[in-house]
């Protein structure tokens, strides 16, 4: 009787072992179903987008954040030009520039698409130059506002740069002061009062020096016209308001460079185009003055033989309020934009018009010769 019995337990307990076997299968198979949890790598730092910082000086950063257009290049400004800062913000709001984000955060340098390098920082032997490699396409800009007599040649920079930004009309990147197209073409142009004849704003030891193409052609201009020269001693300069006052009272202002070179027109002839007085003007051919305005905006030396010449059209004019006055008929159609006069600004300008092109083309070219053409 007792065999039954244990066929029976038998039975229960591998039935029993049998279900609970398929128990665990079916578990098992339940649990292997579930979607297993994704596992995110650790984010690349440099495939982040683009992050600049705009400094206004060395130590404080003005952020851009929910500003910052992706799709604008970011530049890097490698050395300050003679250690003066500006506001980044200035290219903007003085000059309406504003193709890409600038930075003169050095350690933004492997994502920046460009570098923007003034030429007299560079050492002799190139210690101050990035020496981490480039990262992708990044170009390199030869920043150079200097006159071929005075750039010092460096070894070993040939064939680094892809761009150059300099006055040259042959420059990637040229810097000129340009009019503007008037909106409001109704708008009439109001000509200062005029309190003076001719002036010429020269800092004291300018005069002292009695040198170059300027002084010269002055030495003999005074002897047949009076001429206002307003002095400012050596560290102080006119700023703003004052100097386009200054010259805005004047009828004609003495824009004499400081030397006789192609394409060299500086600052010295946009002030008396923007404050409403006719330019005299001594530098480059007149046809390079043409390329940035009009003809009838301004007087060359060159069209006279001599300065008793010059002088004798001058009180012509004086004389002739509507032959005077036509000098200023292309102010119907265009502006001249006033130019800051601070001393930190002094590179503002050429700086802002780099990160203006640099945002409107994408040329890449190696330069294997950076003075051929310049010298």
């Amino acid at each position: 009787m007792a065999c039954p019995s244990i066929s029976l337990v038998l039975r229960v307990t591998l039935i029993a072992t049998i279900a609970l076997a398929g128990i665990i299968v079916l578990i098992l198979m339940y649990h292997q179903s579930i979607p297993s949890p994704m596992c995110h790598p650790t984010p690349n730092r440099s495939k982040r987008p683009h992050r600049p910082v705009a400094l206004s000086d060395a130590k404080q950063p003005q952020s851009v954040a929910g500003t910052q257009q992706k799709d604008k290049p970011l530049m890097l400004l490698w050395f300050w030009p003679e250690d003066k800062k500006f506001d980044f913000q200035d290219c903007k709001t003085l000059f309406n520039m504003d193709g890409c984000h600038l930075t003169d955060d050095r350690s933004l340098y492997s994502r920046a698409h460009d570098v923007l390098i003034f030429h007299r920082a560079i050492k002799d032997d190139l210690s101050n130059l990035p020496t981490s490699p480039r990262a992708g396409i990044q170009r390199w800009i030869w920043f150079n506002m200097d006159l071929p007599k005075n750039t010092r040649r460096i070894a070993g920079i040939q064939g680094l740069f892809n761009l150059t930004l300099s006055y040259r009309k042959e420059a990637d990147i040229r810097v000129r002061w340009q009019l503007t197209h008037k909106r409001n073409t109704d708008e009439d142009f109001v000509l200062p009062k005029k309190e003076r004849l001719l002036c010429w704003i020269l800092d004291t030891e300018d005069l002292d020096a009695k040198s170059g193409e300027g002084y010269k052609y002055f030495q003999k201009l005074v002897t047949h016209i009076k001429v206002d020269v307003i002095h400012t001693s050596s560290g102080k300069f006119l700023n703003g308001e004052n100097y386009f006052q200054i010259i805005s009272s004047c009828k004609f202002y003495l824009s004499f460079e400081n030397s006789v070179d192609r394409d060299y027109i500086t600052e010295t002839f946009n002030g008396p185009l923007a404050a409403g007085t006719v330019p005299i003007v001594l530098g480059p051919p007149r046809s390079n003055y043409e390329d940035l305005v009009p003809g009838s905006s301004f007087i060359h030396v060159n069209d006279f033989s001599d300065a008793e010449k010059l002088a004798e059209f001058l009180q012509t004019l004086d004389k002739d309020s509507k032959a005077y006055e036509r000098y200023f008929d292309w102010r119907q159609f265009y502006n001249a934009r006033r130019h800051p006069t601070e001393q930190n600004r002094e590179f503002a300008h050429a700086i802002c018009q780099a990160c203006q092109d640099v945002g409107l083309k994408r040329v890449y070219r190696d330069i294997p010769d950076l003075y051929k053409g310049f010298m």
